[in-house]
């Protein structure tokens, strides 16, 4: 049995095709989301060949670079058994339906519209960084890049007692984003020096300069940008080694290894759920678009700088 989903069919290409339903739980598609920086490099075929197996979704069908049905950011309603009725959230494509293992299902805690629930993979991935970072009470922290992962990173350090956070983008707009998060905001070149913890997530060799720059001495400077293909120039001169700095990448497919022992996937998972119960986190989703109009706007939704979490409305609504 088939669905309908999105699939990239070459570079800049996309069209509705049939996607395989799966194995498991059914599950109706109610919202799903576009998580513009990885989608954009499948969109683009600049997946590296080294890196084909690690990119892999869950529930993806083809190979990179195409055709391939790539996403992760979904949130549904089960339609049988045990949990007939309850909202859940899935690391799966855009697709109008599919099955799943039980297992693979996050329930959705009732404190969180289903709206807003598909932003958890980021979630996730921003509280795994705030983890690998080390950043803690009263630290000054430095994110350059407010799009949707640097924005909700620098939403969870605003909440630690006493500490001073900045969020950097070159983007003038997203001071208002900042704000309704509860961090101060900068453009590069007002960006504060001397940080004890910088996170990078712009994916460019300026962010990533200007996140070595702002960090202070033997401070830690996060990579939490995905850079695909790209070959990424890293200005290692300068004050790099006489300032002791620490450059670290962090990866949401791994739990940082002091946590190994008392986390898992699945409760990282729901913490993340549960940490948008926040309605000040709507301030990240900056459109909405149907399901069946989504291959004539993808391209446009992901080359635009002013993308943050695009979500996907399904008929089923």
């Amino acid at each position: 049995m088939t669905a309908a989903a999105l699939w990239c069919i070459g570079p800049e290409q996309a069209e509705i095709r049939a996607g395989q339903l799966g194995e498991g739980i059914e599950v109706e598609t109610l919202f799903s989301a576009i998580s513009r920086g990885t989608e954009r490099l499948v969109f683009e075929g600049r997946v590296p060949r080294s890196e084909v197996d690690r990119m892999r979704a869950p529930a993806q069908e083809g190979e990179f670079p195409f055709p391939v049905k790539y996403g992760y950011c979904t949130v549904g309603r089960v339609r049988q058994g045990r949990l007939a009725g309850q909202k859940v959230f899935a690391l799966h494509p855009h697709q109008t339906r599919y099955r799943m293992p039980e297992a693979m299902l996050s329930p959705i805690p009732d404190a969180v519209p289903d709206a807003r629930a598909v932003l958890a993979a980021n979630m996730e991935t921003a509280l795994n960084i705030l983890w690998d970072s080390g950043a803690s009470a009263g630290d000054r922290i430095t994110v350059v890049g407010a799009g949707v992962v640097g924005a909700l990173v620098a939403y969870l350090a605003a909440r630690m007692p006493g500490a001073e956070v900045t969020l950097i983008d070159r983007l003038n707009g997203r001071a208002r984003l900042a704000k309704a998060l509860g961090c101060s905001f900068a453009v590069p070149d007002e960006a504060p020096q001397n940080s004890d913890v910088v996170i990078h997530a712009t994916a460019t060799a300026a962010g990533l300069a200007l996140a070595l720059d702002c960090a202070g001495q033997e401070a830690t400077v996060v990579e939490a940008s995905w850079f695909g293909s790209s070959v990424t120039e890293v200005p290692l001169g300068g004050a790099f080694h006489s300032r002791r700095l620490k450059l670290l990448s962090s990866q949401v497919g791994h739990l940082p290894p002091d946590r190994t022992s008392r986390w898992s996937f699945g409760r990282r998972m729901a913490k993340a759920l549960e940490l948008l119960h926040d309605p000040s986190l709507d301030a990240l989703i900056s459109g909405e678009t149907a399901f069946d109009d989504l291959p004539a706007q993808y391209g446009r939704i992901l080359s635009d700088p002013d993308t943050l979490c695009h979500r996907i409305r399904y008929s089923s609504n």
